[in-house]
């Protein structure tokens, strides 16, 4: 694991988009098309803000959240509207938004079918993601109900996922696709995050989710 501690959190946004602005243009210069997984929430939204005025060959990237909440795309809660408003506007609007919701009741209902919309983009070029005070990272929760399975190597590439104390099923990616991307930057703020982020290194995870990226992930924090 890298660490990375910055100043001020606008340093750490310009710095971080920077890193993957220049990771995607890498991964595009190898010519096909390139996928960045991203997390919701409202830590990445300065990073998106500079990402999408970045000149890239956005028609050419497949942006996917590492999971997103079983909600409608009105709902405040969701993360693929976060992502509309945020990263695919200006330049990054031209970018294609893979989806990870479906007008279905549960996730179980559509898994299938969005799962088959992303097995052929894999693997990640670009994966960003946060972590909780929990120690979890996209929607892998300590304690969740298929959270081992999502653990195992031979986890397919979503699965649904309920944890105590989520108010709505979620939808996510599992520990191999995570854990198979290209570059990993992982976001966090606060000390509480830092010292999650170290109690973490030191637990299986079935109690640290999180653990499953840190071996090559760089991590970027500020308090």
């Amino acid at each position: 694991m890298k660490f990375r501690e910055y100043q001020d959190r606008d340093m750490l946004a310009l710095d971080l988009a920077n890193q993957i602005a220049g990771e995607l243009g890498a991964a595009l210069r190898q010519g096909g098309r390139v996928l960045f997984a991203v997390p919701g929430g409202t830590s990445p939204g300065p990073i998106f803000d500079v990402l999408s005025d970045v000149a890239l060959d956005w028609s050419r990237v497949d942006v996917v959240l590492t999971d997103e909440r079983w909600v409608p795309e009105d709902d405040p809660r969701s993360n693929t509207a976060l992502v509309r408003k945020r990263l695919l506007t200006g330049k990054a609007a031209a970018a294609s938004l893979l989806p990870l919701r479906a007008d279905s009741d549960t996730p179980e209902e559509a898994l299938d079918a969005l799962a088959a919309g992303l097995k052929d983009h894999l693997p990640i070029s670009v994966l960003l993601l946060g972590m909780g005070d929990d120690m979890h990272t996209a929607s892998l929760f300590p304690g969740a109900d298929r959270l081992a399975d999502a653990l195992a190597s031979d986890a397919p590439v979503l699965m649904p996922m309920r944890a105590p104390g989520v108010p709505e099923p979620r939808i996510t990616l599992t520990a191999p696709v995570l854990g198979g991307a290209m570059a990993t930057h992982l976001l966090i703020f606060g000390p509480a995050k830092r010292a999650a982020l170290q109690q973490a290194e030191r637990l299986t995870p079935e109690e640290a989710p999180v653990s499953v990226v840190l071996d090559q992930a760089t991590v970027h924090w500020c308090d």
